[in-house]
């Protein structure tokens, strides 16, 4: 058996996708049931033959709650553990790292004490360490880089530095684990959620871009380095950047409403007019409760970093999807409207 946490985000249900298609014993957490409906609506998407999805096993659970949690890893040999929070809302800060840290701690322990072979962790470039910034703005990653807690870095970035922390301790301590960092992963899925709200934004007309740069990968390769990466017991104890495309937001923007027939942005929005941005909207929230455009949100959509995946493609002898294809899939795959 094997336990995805996680299971209605993203890539936790194209994990299962891939899992469960290819005949293999699946348990999945989720904690809103609601969600579940938006992973049947995948396996459409995919053309998937509906007992298929019938197969996964479904339980409810916070990886906060160590009864529970225990119960569900029983009896699992692997675990892939992608249940995480994001956010760039100083007030979800709390929040978020109990749920990224030591819910992360939780899944670790008890993946130990129950003795599953295998782990898979989920992490984020955002928790990898950055070069200083070059003469062309730039800053670049690569797994050897050390991290350096400053100001630069996000909320969401210290939590899952912190939750892979809790992952090599586990490793000291003889879990058989291995640390997979994705970039902005692209894919079939609720434009409503998560990396794919830029998506909605764009189909309703953006003006404005920002001088940015980042990488983008799509799901499906991720999913399939993160169960090569299970296969291969040489790639335990290390982690691996998965990060697809870097370009510039431009670049994304144009690729993206050239599928969706849309116009493109064309006026810069530098780094006043971000900052005024994300000041307009923490006044906004003052009334409405949320804030649309963070001080995080609007430095990262400024930030030009670019990430070194060559590690991955040496270790598992392949090649990232384009982005033109990983937003085609995207744009064909929008589940809800």
């Amino acid at each position: 058996m094997i336990l995805v946490t996680g299971g209605t985000g993203l890539l936790g249900s194209h994990l299962i996708h891939n899992l469960v298609s290819a005949g293999k014993s699946v348990r999945a957490t989720y904690r809103d049931s609601k969600r579940i409906e938006k992973v049947k609506s995948l396996f459409s998407f995919y053309n998937t033959p509906f007992e298929v999805f019938q197969s996964i096993e479904w339980v409810e659970c916070d990886v906060l709650d160590v009864v529970t949690l225990e119960e569900v890893m029983t009896g699992c040999e692997e675990v892939y553990h992608c249940a995480a929070m994001v956010s760039f809302q100083k007030k979800d800060y709390q929040t978020m790292l109990r749920i990224n840290k030591y819910g992360t701690a939780n899944v670790v322990n008890i993946a130990m004490g129950l003795g599953v072979k295998r782990f898979l962790h989920v992490s984020s470039t955002a928790a990898v360490g950055k070069t200083p910034m070059d003469q062309m703005g730039y800053r670049s990653v690569v797994e050897s880089n050390k991290w350096i807690t400053d100001d630069n870095h996000s909320g969401y970035a210290i939590s899952k530095y912190l939750s892979e922390n809790e992952v090599r301790r586990g490793i000291e301590e003889g879990l058989n684990a291995v640390i997979i960092n994705p970039s902005v992963i692209i894919g079939p899925g609720d434009w409503n959620e998560s990396s794919l709200s830029i998506f909605r934004t764009l189909s309703k007309g953006l003006k404005f871009y920002t001088l940015g740069a980042n990488a983008f990968v799509d799901v499906r390769d991720v999913v399939f380095a993160m169960t090569q990466l299970m296969e291969r017991p040489e790639s335990f104890k290390q982690s691996y950047l998965c990060t697809g495309s870097n370009v510039t937001f431009k670049q994304l923007f144009d690729v993206a409403v050239k599928q969706m027939n849309r116009k493109a942005p064309f006026l810069v929005a530098k780094s006043f007019l971000s900052g005024l941005a994300w000041r307009v909207s923490w006044l906004l929230s003052l009334v409405t409760g949320h804030q649309t455009v963070t001080k995080e949100s609007a430095s990262s959509a400024q930030a030009k970093v670019t990430y070194d995946s060559s590690k991955l493609k040496k270790v598992l002898d392949f090649e990232f999807r384009s982005l033109e294809d990983t937003v085609r899939h995207a744009v064909e795959g929008r589940l809800m409207k």
